[in-house]
């Protein structure tokens, strides 16, 4: 439940953010005949994007059990690398994403281009909705309960409905750049476990047979049927019995891709700011030499 509700959540704040600074923009410049045109896009991105994530579904149950396998590694991997992508892009830019969104929907409107901000808006949830098909998928394949896995996305997508409204009407002000972090942060660990049970599905498949011994057992810790097995697997992406291999991926991708997120940004900056030499004038403001009041 909790990786599809923080996939749906941080994937829907995203598209919401870039529709509702859109929407804005056409309202506050008495276009709201553009408001029809940018919906309709937005509900055919949906569409296209709910058809593939069933269109892989329906493919994956009608091959045969090791070719399941295989194309459940092949998924998983491609949801990794998305979460990836998607992790490091906006770690980098979560600080100014409101204020280069709405840049380019006022330079799009400068341009007299309303069509421009309805295409905006289509791509933008075509994206993030493919992502979420792929990451969904990939995440109902390594749950064991379908149901919860179910209520999480539809409960993710809408707190990020009930966040993107906010947003555009003003009422809510979150911090983006937190947001984000901590939110990436979770997804780096349900990526580590989608990595760890892609390696497991590409050995039911036969394509790793190596390093298949038990590497750690974490039966005490995560017990099946348990409420802490639910927490630790869906946040931290533990099983009770990784093999070697899984347990190599997860550590490969989860302590880089944290420290990667939990760095501390513009720190350096901030120091070679306050490390630079200061020009002469403002030296002698400080010291007093040379001034009016303390001559030299």
């Amino acid at each position: 439940m909790i990786p599809t509700f923080v996939i749906t959540l941080r994937e829907g704040v995203e598209a919401s953010l870039i529709v509702g600074i859109i929407a804005a923009f056409l309202v506050k410049e008495g276009r709201r005949d553009a408001l029809r045109q940018m919906w309709i896009g937005v509900g055919i991105a949906i569409v296209l994007c709910t058809a593939v994530g069933v269109g892989l579904d329906v493919v994956g149950e009608e091959l045969p059990q090791k070719q399941q396998e295989g194309l459940e590694t092949i998924v998983g991997v491609i949801a990794v690398a998305m979460i990836s992508y998607m992790i490091v892009w906006m770690t980098r830019h979560s600080r100014g994403i409101k204020a280069e969104l709405e840049g380019e929907a006022a330079s799009a409107l400068a341009r007299g281009s309303t069509m421009a901000l309805v295409a905006m808006a289509f791509l933008a949830v075509l994206r993030e909705g493919f992502e979420t098909s792929v990451f969904l998928l990939a995440a109902f394949q390594d749950s064991t309960n379908t149901t919860a896995a179910g209520a999480g996305a539809i409960l993710g997508l809408l707190a990020a409905v009930a966040i993107g409204l906010g947003l555009y009407r003003g009422g809510v002000h979150i911090n983006l750049s937190k947001f984000f972090k901590i939110t990436g942060l979770v997804l780096v660990f349900v990526a580590a476990g989608l990595l760890a049970t892609a390696a497991h599905t590409a050995h039911e498949a036969g394509w790793i047979n190596s390093f298949q011994s038990e590497a750690v057992s974490l039966r005490w810790l995560v017990q099946p049927g348990t409420i802490s097995e639910s927490l630790l697997t869906g946040m931290l992406g533990l099983r009770p019995a990784p093999t070697q291999v899984e347990a190599f991926v997860y550590l490969a991708y989860a302590i880089p891709m944290a420290l990667f997120v939990l760095w501390p940004r513009g720190s350096r900056k901030a120091r070679r700011s306050t490390e630079q030499p200061q020009p002469p004038q403002q030296q002698q403001q400080k010291t007093g030499v040379g001034t009016a009041e303390n001559p030299a």
